[in-house]
């Protein structure tokens, strides 16, 4: 076994042969899947301080419930999934993107605009990726710096989620891609923080809080609006697991926040503004643009400008903002720069410390996936709607 240490991750895409949907550029780089070396891994230090704990109490709480539901509701990609679907007829949607006017994409040819969307899949899809090896990575570490032995048995548990959720989004970019990205920078920075923090509490926050809230909320977006029925059963069955997650950080976190002085909840309330700050910034495929020759800058303003992206981003926030209230971290400092972001809006919402057992015990099914509406689409097109209303 060969393996290659970096000092940073490796910027270039990858291209894998034999995929269901694969790109008909020749010239792309195949840097990762090289014969040179076997594995490729990228160091990083922690000062993590792990803890161990002797009374061995199991309380009967909603951390243990919460437990045993990730038990009882495991999922396997190799069974649970039918890979071998065809392809549907593909969508697109240049207007969801502000791209329709986009004189660059509008330049493209019928072959360039195919392989354009195809790279924005792919680009999409690897930062899931990319995101879930994130939350392994920390879920593990909770495993050793959690205090409590219901946290830690939780983090296990999660610990297992997470691998099996890294394991399907590989699969899907090899096996119907073709093609996967490398992180992006604002997320790599995310993640870099959350794991080489040495405080457990900051490790709960990033990932439980806002990493794993706005994918729950991006996952859904995914489930509603792709075409692929493939697709709907991988982030259908994901979307289960992260559910559990993110209720599981909000109820853990509710009462330890509670325990820590104004400094130090200023401290983390900032922390939190600050990940979703870069989090917003994530969710724009400049990789894509520059891989195509385009402006990145002048690409990325047309992209943020359009009405549909712009409310995207917010509502990518509308469960994430709930729970940073819900915990007590929505602080009197930090409401004014979330309220310049446009975000306060969801703070009302229902949050994920308002367990919905019965939705999260209901057996597995992935043909719900199949049959649920794309009203995340509708809910667009009427909001365009809407503003062309107010415009004329």
């Amino acid at each position: 076994m060969r393996i290659e240490w970096k000092e940073q991750s490796p910027r270039k895409i990858q291209k894998f042969a034999g995929a269901d949907f694969p790109s008909d550029n020749p010239d792309l780089e195949d840097l990762l899947t090289s014969g040179d070396v076997d594995y490729i891994a990228e160091i990083f230090q922690t000062p993590l301080t792990g803890s161990y704990n002797w009374d061995y109490k199991v309380q009967d709480d909603r951390i243990k419930k919460l437990y045993d539901l990730g038990k009882q509701l495991n999922w396997d990609p190799e069974v649970d999934i039918d890979w071998d679907r065809p392809w549907p007829e593909e969508q697109r949607m240049p207007e969801l993107m502000n791209l329709h006017t986009y004189q660059p994409y509008l330049d493209l040819d019928e072959a360039g605009r195919k392989e354009f969307w195809l790279h924005m899949n792919a680009w999409s899809l690897s930062q899931f990726l990319h995101g879930e090896q994130g939350a392994l990575l920390v879920a593990s570490q909770l495993c050793s710096c959690a205090p409590t032995l219901n946290a830690k048995l939780y983090a296990g548990s999660q610990t297992f989620d997470e691998a099996r959720h890294v394991e399907v989004f590989n699969k899907y970019l090899q096996k119907r891609i073709g093609l996967m990205y490398p992180i992006n920078t604002h997320l790599k920075s995310i993640i870099d923080k959350i794991l080489t923090d040495a405080r457990w509490d900051m490790k709960f926050i990033g990932m439980q809080i806002v990493i794993e809230g706005l994918a729950l909320s991006a996952f859904n977006t995914t489930r509603e609006t792709t075409p692929d029925p493939v697709l709907k059963d991988v982030v259908y069955l994901v979307i289960r697991d992260e559910a559990r997650h993110v209720t599981f950080g909000v109820n853990y976190l509710e009462e330890f926040v509670k325990t820590l002085s104004d400094e130090e909840r200023e401290e983390r309330a900032q922390f939190a503004y600050e990940a979703c700050v870069v989090s917003r910034e994530r969710l724009v495929a400049t990789d894509v643009f520059q891989h195509f020759g385009w402006d990145v800058e002048a690409t990325r303003k047309q992209v943020l400008e359009g009405f549909v992206m712009s409310t995207f981003r917010n509502l990518l926030f509308q469960r994430v903002i709930p729970n940073l209230k819900r915990i007590g971290l929505l602080t009197d400092k930090i409401r004014p720069k979330f309220e310049e972001l446009g975000m306060l809006e969801f703070e009302n919402a229902a949050t994920d410390g308002d367990i919905d057992w019965a939705a999260l015990e209901r057996p597995l099914d992935t043909r719900e996936a199949q049959s649920y509406e794309q009203s995340m689409v509708e809910n667009f097109h009427a909001l365009q709607d809407e503003e062309a209303r107010k415009a004329s």
